[in-house]
């Protein structure tokens, strides 16, 4: 009799010769897997619409806890708490990203080894955002920038590590010819969560509590909707791994490079792509109310409803890039587009001489984050090494290339803010024209030395 045929859940698992009966059945949504061995990268079977969705809202829930307070809750906050010194919102940012870089690819190794009943990347999903909540707590109720430092390090540990479990996932599960859709329809969630943050946020002004908490808990709540519903095969029976050592965890940050040399130089285009990203999106709510000479407090409402208009921008690039990425089986000239876009956005705004064209740029730089965000996704798992054994070691260390510039960038930023200017000021039209060309200077690295994908 003939073995039935793998649904559109089937996980890959790790080693066909010591796979257990025990791993033949597993229930995703009630649907019925079956298993017959590990599944080879370029053979995976489609992921159902349900995991695609739930990951996507997953998705959202995480970047809206997370990115909506760099983007405007923090900086709220060091406006009260250290007036006149936006700076420190730039050691704030860094020193929670500092944290994912350093304990991200433990975690990583951790979860790609974890043998328990609800499997590899679910318990690390739920621990890690209830730590997430409990660091916007901490965050809210500082009465200074050291506890906003210690707050903000705990949630960017459990949200930022968090959304590497979902990427981990993807890189568990996802076949080639949908890796473009779901980074797509990711990249929407990316771009607009933060939006919706703000705008919740924002709607609560007045309250350090609630500016993280509103935009916070409903976020978590999505991401413990994917770990709920989604559900792994009972890995007590996957095939042992060898013991981890202090060794082992530090050998985790490294990988051959020469042995995966387009891994390697799209880690360095992500990298300065990101480095760029980071120098102007950590500083908008600054730049706004410098551009329009209102103060930071005020500033809330006016991000949010300028960013709703960039949402049709980011929705199509991301969403329709996505999708034209895998039918067109090309990547890399995406790239470029989105960092001609962005560099095209941040010289507008740095030049804008009114709203109207503040508005322009903005639109153009979301135009391009939407791109960039959906094919790179995709192009990041195709260049993934090892992804039915260590997906979520090099996941860790792909997003150095994100969390680096998170850490770098805004330590960085007050020496391009204080060039050129008089004293109490802040030159943010440089800012905004070096993150630009940074940008691009990214897609092209991408696009001459990434050499398998097209």
């Amino acid at each position: 009799m003939k073995s039935p045929k793998p649904t559109p859940e089937a996980f890959p698992v790790p080693t066909a010769s010591n796979a257990s009966p025990a791993l033949n059945e597993a229930t995703v949504i009630g649907e019925q897997l079956a298993f017959t061995g590990t599944v080879p990268v370029g053979d995976r079977p489609k992921v159902s619409a349900a995991y695609i969705w739930l990951m996507v809202l997953a998705t959202f829930g995480a970047m809206m806890a997370l990115v909506a307070p760099i983007g405007y809750s923090l900086s709220v906050l060091i406006d009260r708490i250290a007036p006149d010194n936006d700076e420190y919102l730039g050691y704030v940012t860094g020193v929670g990203s500092l944290v994912v870089v350093l304990i991200g690819p433990i975690i990583g190794i951790l979860s790609d080894r974890t043998r328990s009943r609800l499997g590899r990347r679910r318990p690390w999903l739920v621990a890690l955002t209830l730590t997430g909540v409990l660091g916007l707590v901490i965050v809210s109720f500082a009465p200074n920038v050291g506890v906003a430092i210690a707050g903000w390090a705990v949630t960017q540990f459990g949200f930022g590590i968090a959304a590497l479990q979902l990427t981990s996932s993807l890189g568990d599960r996802l076949p080639e010819s949908q890796r473009g859709k779901v980074a797509g329809l990711n990249g929407v969630a990316v771009m607009v969560a933060p939006i919706v943050g703000v705008l919740l946020a924002s709607a609560f002004a007045s309250s350090n509590v609630l500016i993280f908490l509103v935009p916070g808990i409903p976020g978590a709540l999505l991401i413990l909707l994917f770990a709920v519903f989604i559900k792994e095969p009972d890995g007590r029976d996957f095939p042992r791994r060898p013991k981890v050592s202090v060794r082992s965890f530090l050998a985790g940050y490294g990988y051959n490079v020469k042995k995966y040399p387009d891994f390697s130089w799209n880690w360095l285009g992500r990298f300065t792509f990101n480095f760029g990203v980071t120098l102007a999106t950590t500083f908008t709510t600054f730049f706004f109310a410098f551009k329009l000479g209102i103060p930071v407090s005020e500033i809330g409402g006016i991000i949010a409803i300028t960013s709703i208009l960039g949402i049709a921008a980011t929705v199509g690039g991301a969403g329709l890039s996505g999708f034209l990425s895998d039918r067109l089986k090309r990547r890399k000239s995406f790239i470029v587009a989105a960092g001609l876009l962005f560099l095209a956005g941040t010289t507008v705004s740095a030049l804008a001489p009114d709203f109207t064209f503040l508005l322009i740029g903005l639109a153009a730089m979301n135009l391009g984050l939407g791109i960039f965000s959906a094919v790179d996704g995709a192009l990041m798992l195709d260049v993934l090494p090892e992804q039915d054994t260590e997906a979520g070691r090099f996941v860790a260390i792909a997003q150095f290339s994100t969390s680096i510039p998170q850490f770098a960038a805004p330590l960085f930023a007050p020496l391009v803010l204080l060039f050129g200017v008089a004293a109490g000021e802040n030159n943010y039209p440089l800012l905004y024209v070096i993150a630009g060309v940074l940008a691009l200077i990214g897609g092209l690295i991408i696009l001459f030395k990434v050499k398998s994908v097209r």
